[in-house]
């Protein structure tokens, strides 16, 4: 599949489209749409946050998260909009910090219809052109799911780890996936098996 960048914008969220979706910067107008997201349970199963309970915590959330960013010269924080009407019914966004962490969320009504999967692989693309050397991500070994859209867009497992996860304060497996750009591809990002005493590699079945 073939995406489309605008071009002369810089690296800071810099819009994309697919076949189906319009990748852009979130705007003060997405609150309601990102509280929908962020108040599922089922949704934040997985997701290092609790449940948002109330529409000022969404707001609050909207720009720690999202709209602080816009400012800065290099970010990735999209809000996934349908084209139908361009309101965001998920994210993808890559962590500023070294570990260049790929994460992505969607509302529940668009599960299972390869949405997050579309949108991952046009911001995958942006960032190989835009230099970014490689990214990282994670995934709680009770959501495959999400490791099945982590191979989807081309990364490869690399090892599991287990940690008492905040803020939630529970002990998690997680299995760390990694694609490199420009690094060489052996090259694996160790910060979190070196972290966390319990790591491993396992015999994952191919797919």
């Amino acid at each position: 599949m073939l995406f489309r960048k605008e071009l002369g914008t810089c690296a800071n969220t810099p819009r994309l489209e697919t076949e189906r979706l319009i990748l852009r910067r979130f705007s003060e107008a997405d609150v309601d749409d990102l509280y929908a997201l962020l108040r599922d349970p089922d949704v934040n199963r997985f997701l290092p946050w609790f449940p948002t309970e109330t529409r000022e915590e969404a707001a609050a959330f909207l720009h720690e998260r999202f709209l602080d960013t816009c400012s800065l010269p290099s970010a990735y924080r999209y809000a996934v909009c349908r084209k139908t009407d361009d309101r965001p019914i998920g994210y993808v966004r890559l962590a500023a910090d070294d570990s260049r962490d790929f994460g992505y969320g969607l509302r529940k009504e668009f599960w299972r219809q390869g949405i997050v999967t579309e949108a991952a692989r046009a911001v995958v693309f942006r960032l190989r052109q835009d230099g970014v050397p490689y990214i990282t991500a994670t995934h709680d070994v009770n959501n495959p799911a999400s490791g099945e859209v982590m191979k989807k867009i081309g990364m490869t497992y690399r090892y599991s780890y287990e940690e008492l996860w905040q803020p939630k304060n529970i002990p998690v497996v997680f299995r760390m996936y990694q694609l490199n750009f420009s690094r060489e591809d052996g090259w694996t990002y160790r910060k979190y098996w070196d972290r966390c005493e319990h790591h491993f590699i396992e015999e994952l079945p191919s797919s």
